[in-house]
């Protein structure tokens, strides 16, 4: 593993490569660290608060939970 990591630096330095090699590597590695940041942040919805059960009504168009607020706003 070690003269592959050997011969790959000497093959780079042997082409002149510059910086090209390193500014795609860290583009991937900001790339995966930006998506490790959004997984963390997203990582608590699950444990928010316990589900509500509900009836299923396919005459309401809107959730249980929220038809109090529509009756009161159509004035039922």
């Amino acid at each position: 593993m070690l003269n592959l990591v050997t011969a790959a630096e000497a093959a780079a330095e042997a082409e002149g490569a510059g910086l090209l090699p390193y500014m795609i590597g860290g583009g991937i590695f900001v790339f995966f660290m930006v998506l490790l940041f959004v997984t963390l942040s997203f990582s608590n919805v699950g444990l928010r608060h316990e589900a509500h059960a509900q009836v299923n009504n396919p005459h309401k168009p809107v959730p249980h939970h929220h038809q109090d607020a529509v009756d009161q706003r159509h004035g039922h």
